[in-house]
C-alpha cells in the first residue's frame, strides 16, 4: 500500500510540475513576449529572455514526456516502449512527407526554434509530442468505448481529440510565434483547413497502432482521471497563449472543439465505464 501511495504521489507531482511550468511559461509570454518594452534592458535580462523564449516550448515537451513516463514506467514497466516507437515512426513519416511535399497537412516548414531536425526537416521533439497527446486521446476514448467490438469506433473517434488540440496549438505556435511557417496563408490564424484533415488522417494511423498494441502494452490499465488532467494541462500552454494575446476566437473554437469531442464520446459510449480505477469517462465529466 505504501509503495502504491508513493507511486501515485510521483504521478501527481509530475503533473503538478508540468502545470507549474506551463503557467510560468504562459505568464512570461503574456507579460514579456507580448510586451518586450517591459523587459529590463540589462544584458542579463535580455539574454535570459532570449534563451527562455527559444527553449520554453522544447522544455514543455520534455517535461510533459517525463510526467507521462513516470506514470507509464510505474504502471507498465517497459511494455509501452514499442507503442512509443510506433507512434514516433508513424508521426515522423507524416511530418517528413508533409514538410517535403505538403501532404497531408499542406505546405509548411519548421524554423529552428524546436531544435535539431531529423532528416533536415522535422524537429526530433515533434514526433514525441504526437505521442504525448495521442496516448491520452486513446485512453480517454477507450474509457468511453471499452467494449472489445468498439475498436473501430475508438480508432475513428480518438483522432478528434488531436484535431481539437491543434485548434489551439497551430494559432499559438505558427501565428503568435514562429515555430513553423505555412507556405500559403490560410483562413484560421494563417492555417489552411487542409491541416485539420491531415491531423485527423495522421491520428487514424496513430490510433490504429495504439489499438493494435493495446493488449501487449496494458494501456487499458492507465488511470483515466490522470490522463484527462494530463490532456488538459498539456493543452493549457497554447490555450493560455491565445488568452494572453486576446485571440478569443481561437480560444472559443478550441473549447467548442473539445466540447464536441465530449458530446461525441457521450453519444457513442452511452455512459459506459472502462472499470479502470472506477474513473469517469471524459463524457461523464461534462455531466
Amino acid at each position: 500500500m505504501s509503495h502504491l501511495l508513493d507511486a501515485r504521489r510521483r504521478e501527481v507531482l509530475g503533473l503538478a510540475v508540468l502545470l507549474g511550468f506551463t503557467l510560468l511559461a504562459v505568464g512570461g509570454y503574456s507579460v514579456f513576449a507580448l510586451h518586450p518594452e517591459r523587459i529590463p534592458q540589462d544584458a542579463f535580462s535580455l539574454a535570459f529572455f532570449r534563451i527562455s523564449f527559444q527553449f520554453f516550448a522544447q522544455l514543455h515537451i520534455l517535461l510533459a514526456f517525463v510526467a507521462l513516463a513516470v506514470v507509464l514506467v510505474g504502471r507498465l514497466g517497459g511494455r509501452w516502449l514499442p507503442a512509443l516507437l510506433a507512434v514516433y515512426v508513424l508521426s515522423f513519416t507524416a511530418e517528413h512527407v508533409g514538410t517535403g511535399y505538403g501532404i497531408p497537412f499542406g505546405g509548411y516548414g519548421y524554423t529552428g526554434l524546436l531544435g535539431y531536425k531529423l532528416g533536415g526537416r522535422v524537429p526530433v521533439l515533434i514526433p514525441l509530442s504526437w505521442f504525448l497527446m495521442a496516448l491520452p486521446a486513446w485512453v480517454m476514448t477507450r474509457a468511453a468505448l471499452p467494449q472489445a467490438g468498439s475498436w473501430l469506433a475508438r480508432v475513428l473517434v480518438a483522432p478528434v481529440w488531436l484535431v481539437a488540440w491543434d485548434l489551439a496549438l497551430d494559432p499559438a505556435m505558427s501565428y503568435l510565434t514562429a515555430y513553423w511557417r505555412w507556405e500559403e496563408s490560410g483562413p484560421y490564424y494563417g492555417m489552411p483547413w487542409l491541416n485539420l484533415l491531415g491531423w485527423y488522417v495522421t491520428g487514424l494511423a496513430l490510433m490504429a497502432a495504439l489499438e493494435a498494441l493495446a493488449d501487449r502494452t496494458g494501456f487499458h490499465q492507465l488511470p483515466v482521471r490522470w490522463m484527462i488532467a494530463y490532456y488538459v494541462v498539456v493543452a493549457l500552454l497554447p490555450i493560455g497563449m491565445l488568452v494572453g494575446s486576446g485571440s478569443w476566437t481561437g480560444v472559443l473554437v478550441t473549447v467548442a472543439g473539445m466540447g464536441a469531442c465530449v458530446l461525441l464520446v457521450r453519444a457513442l459510449g452511452g455512459g459506459e465505464r472502462s472499470g479502470v480505477e472506477s474513473s469517469p469517462t471524459p463524457a461523464s465529466l461534462a455531466s
